[in-house]
């Protein structure tokens, strides 16, 4: 089974590379009876679905296929998915590493995540003068969780809590 391990971190304004051109993502969820998640991805005039499960620390089990992009438009308006997740993603490289950096937009409006992807959970990782702090292993984060429960819902002190010192100023126009 192929595994994805991944460190997540809210992060500054200043993550989003001047210039660049960020990838709009449009995803939802669905709820798999074994626990897991399936979500359908839009992004780039393509389609994709995964299935999520068995989250060991910043390991989980990922399953994912590219499918029609007439089947995500169908499965993304499905009335028992979750609500959409909307973001414009960014990539930039920190010290040999690719990051990816999510603004996201709508009912999550405000908060910036970098997430990074190792090969081993114990690899070592630079992290960026950009980032905040770490989130991987709260739930609250995941994108998922983020679907149910937007971070625009969050009381004001829980999201001041969260941003810490990141600049809440909203990041440049995608």
């Amino acid at each position: 089974m192929p595994v994805e391990i991944e460190r997540k971190f809210v992060a500054r304004p200043t993550a989003v590379p001047m210039r660049a051109r960020p990838l709009r993502i449009r995803q939802v969820y669905l709820w798999l009876k074994s626990g897991g998640i399936a979500r359908v991805r839009m992004a780039g005039g393509r389609a994709w679905l995964a299935v999520k499960r068995d989250r060991r620390g910043p390991a989980r089990t990922e399953i994912e296929a590219e499918i029609p992009v007439e089947l995500g438009r169908e499965l993304l308006g499905l009335a028992a998915a979750s609500a959409p997740v909307v973001k414009r993603r960014y990539r930039r490289r920190y010290r040999g590493r690719q990051w990816e950096v999510d603004v996201f937009e709508g009912a999550n409006r405000g908060l910036i995540l970098a997430e990074v992807e190792l090969r081993r959970a114990s690899d070592a990782v630079a992290l960026p003068p950009w980032v905040v702090r770490e989130v991987t292993l709260d739930p609250r984060f995941a994108n998922v969780s983020l679907a149910v429960r937007p971070f625009g819902q969050w009381p004001a002190a829980e999201r001041r809590a969260v941003l810490g010192d990141a600049v809440t100023r909203p990041p440049p126009p995608g």
